[in-house]
């Protein structure tokens, strides 16, 4: 990763596209400063982290009924 696109930036960006608030300051810099492969890699990893917590709060509440 390039400079200006570090681990907290990449995350804290890609955790913005989740919600589609990304400032128009952060899309310019990660476009010119960003590397694909690190915001595939981050977005790829969240959305398996958020179908695995799905699936256990699923199966966690349907055991409790």
């Amino acid at each position: 990763m390039q400079s200006g696109t570090g681990f907290w930036s990449v995350l804290g960006s890609v955790l913005a596209s989740f919600f589609g608030v990304q400032s128009h300051k952060n899309y310019q810099r990660d476009f010119t400063k960003g590397t694909f492969i690190s915001f595939a890699v981050f977005g790829v990893a969240l959305v398996a982290l958020f179908v695995f917590a799905l699936f256990t709060f699923v199966k966690w509440y349907v055991g409790v009924s």
